[in-house]
């Protein structure tokens, strides 16, 4: 996969924090067998950022945890049309995650496990979105929510 991560924080996210991310996106990548090729990024923020991003795109004026804005959803863009043979060359942009920081601390004090366990949690629950997965419905819930379980104990961060 083709990561792109952006670290907008005050106080900046360390080097095995970055490499988590980077390893289970490739492992959730490789769980769907997207091609190699798939791009996306991961921008980690603080809470007044998210609070920013949140208000603006969703209308909901507090700080959360995980943002996903997939590439495909927005539809404002005008289509490019191109040859069958140069658009599957192209790869796959997937969209962008925004990640709290502070959320990812806050959530894991209280929930009582490891900052790298939430921090995984909210990589791969945000992935999935962009891969097209919700919870709207019960029905959907129970497909995004077991698929992102067994993602998240397979690579090894377990409850």
């Amino acid at each position: 996969m083709e990561l792109e991560i952006f670290d907008h924080t005050s106080e900046k996210v360390s080097t095995a924090h970055i490499e988590l991310i980077k390893k289970i996106l490739d492992f959730a990548g490789n769980k769907l067998k997207l091609a190699d090729d798939t791009e996306m990024s991961v921008t980690l923020v603080n809470n007044p950022e998210i609070r920013e991003l949140n208000s603006r795109y969703r209308h909901v004026d507090r700080a959360t945890d995980v943002l996903s804005f997939a590439a495909e959803e927005s539809g404002n863009e005008t289509p490019i049309i191109l040859a069958p043979e140069l658009a599957a060359e192209l790869p796959v942009n997937l969209g962008d995650l925004f990640i709290s920081i502070d959320k990812v601390a806050e959530q894991a004090k209280f929930l009582g496990h490891s900052f790298d366990r939430e921090l995984g949690f909210l990589v791969v629950h945000g992935f999935l979105h962009l891969n097209g997965y919700d919870h709207e419905q019960p029905e959907d819930e129970k497909k995004m929510f077991t698929l992102q379980r067994e993602i998240l104990d397979q690579y090894g961060l377990k409850r």
